[in-house]
């Protein structure tokens, strides 16, 4: 169930190419993007995208077979609306055994992405997506870190470390807030806190 086709986001450009909805590279791919080099071996690509513009991102994926992910379980999506509890699709071109593409789905509203285990927290979407020096959107790298957070594996952990020190006083601080918001005893907070000090 879980062989991965391993891809870049130089692919992700070229299948989203006819999409219109915004959409990122997420995942650990977007924290090398922000970084800028190539930290560590990645299995999979996760994109993301809005929960609302998902019937137009698969329509401009006519290649792929599509399946929510869900609980351990795969379904296929026969239609274009995943249902509601679903915050993932795996992705494979037609044909093929091995997976290659993870969707993930955020929330948003009034022009805002949403957090989707705190609705409380939100940021404009232009604040959220950025740009790598070749124009691949990705992720901004403190709100990965938030999604990274809740079940942090030790390459979360090395990914917190590589980025930290490299985040802005107001990107620090969003994520120290946000922490403490949603896992106010997370160790991250203590070493942001650090960072604050000096």
């Amino acid at each position: 169930m879980d062989r991965w086709d391993p891809a870049s986001p130089h692919d992700a450009a070229r299948w989203f190419a006819r999409v219109c909805a915004p959409w990122w590279i997420a995942g650990g791919w977007a924290i090398d993007t922000f970084l800028d080099r190539e930290t560590r071996a990645h299995k999979d690509l996760d994109v993301g995208v809005l929960r609302r513009d998902i019937g137009g991102v698969l329509d401009a994926l006519p290649d792929f077979e599509i399946f929510e992910a869900k609980d351990g379980e795969l379904t296929y999506l026969s239609g274009t609306a995943p249902r509601r509890d679903v915050n993932s699709l795996w992705c494979r071109v037609r044909g093929a055994r091995q997976w290659t593409l993870e969707i993930m789905l955020d929330e948003s509203r009034d022009g805002c992405w949403v957090y989707r285990r705190d609705p409380a927290i939100r940021r404009d979407l232009a604040s959220v997506i950025r740009r790598s020096s070749i124009g691949i959107p990705y992720l901004a790298p403190e709100v990965q870190l938030l999604y990274k957070a809740k079940h942090a594996r030790p390459e979360d952990e090395r990914d917190f470390e590589a980025v930290a020190p490299r985040l802005t006083e107001d990107t620090r601080h969003w994520l120290r807030q946000s922490l403490l918001d949603t896992l106010p005893s997370h160790p991250w907070i203590g070493v942001l806190d650090g960072y604050r000090a000096v």
